[in-house]
């Protein structure tokens, strides 16, 4: 069938037959799946038996575009647990929609995945941040241009008008506590305001966001929360703040400078996702 005939639903279950068969899925059983974000991805290495499926072999999958995503999956066992690793995600402003934008999380859904991991690098908006520091997000502004769940519902995957409210599943949140303590991993808590981007927020931005509640900012996570619990999955997201906005006036914020501060923030980040797949999980 032809991709522009076919539906969502459609290319989300051709692109999980070939994941399946791909890493010989058959009477095993996912049990979460890892969105890593913008120099994040080495917590893929830690997986252990992976089968690697780079995402231009898989039928519909969009590619990343981003310096940091390496555009492939990794499954394997990491802390016990059988786990779908995406290293790399898509975004508005690459230019896809936001349907694409978030096909790989309907792909999970089709997969049967009951969680879902998202990370990202984000810029802090609250003052007492420090660069580095990890923030469990309890909830988001969706300030970007258009909703994932415009257009036309297909029921199979979830309700036409689903409620937001506790997208960031209150029981994951209390596992992701208890496994931070247990491995020494100090964890902020806040609110992520999504953009569009590319560009980086001005300083009268800046001021705005914090003033609409905003403790952290990005340009992702959200759209994709949204449609995992449109679907029927948990959401557990964390947030590596990579540069705090607003002390400094004429900060400048660079790419290359979100890459550096991800790469030291791995280790501690990787403690906490281990420590959280090892800790038993509300049902």
């Amino acid at each position: 069938m032809d991709k522009a005939q076919a539906s969502l639903w459609t290319r989300a279950e051709e692109a999980a037959a070939f994941i399946r068969q791909a890493a010989s899925l058959r009477g095993r059983k996912l049990e979460a799946a890892i969105v890593l974000g913008s120099g994040l991805g080495d917590l893929a290495e830690a997986i252990a038996e992976p089968t690697i499926i780079s995402y231009r072999d898989i039928p519909h999958f969009p590619r990343s575009t981003v310096e940091g995503h390496a555009s492939r999956l990794v499954i394997g066992r990491l802390s016990g647990r059988l786990v779908y690793g995406m290293q790399g995600r898509f975004h508005y402003y690459e230019g896809y929609s936001l349907a694409e934008a978030t096909f790989g999380v309907r792909v999970t859904q089709r997969l049967g995945l009951p969680v879902i991991i998202l990370t990202n690098a984000a810029g802090g908006l609250d003052p007492a941040f420090e660069v580095g520091d990890l923030m469990l997000i309890t909830d988001h502004l969706n300030l970007m241009p258009d909703n994932p769940l415009r257009g036309r519902n297909d029921e199979r995957f979830g309700p036409r008008f689903p409620s937001p409210v506790g997208v960031y599943d209150r029981g994951l949140l209390e596992v992701a506590r208890r496994a931070a303590a247990a491995a020494g991993v100090m964890c902020r808590e806040g609110v992520y305001a999504a953009l569009q981007g590319p560009s980086y927020e001005t300083e009268a931005e800046v001021r705005l966001l914090r003033m609409l509640g905003g403790d952290a900012v990005g340009m992702s996570t959200a759209p994709e929360a949204l449609v995992a619990a449109h679907g029927g999955q948990k959401v557990l997201a964390v947030s590596t703040i990579t540069n705090v906005l607003g002390k400094s006036p004429g900060q400048i914020v660079t790419h290359e400078e979100v890459l550096a501060v991800a790469e030291r923030a791995k280790t501690r980040l990787a403690a906490l996702i281990k420590g959280f797949l090892a800790e038993e999980w509300p049902r």
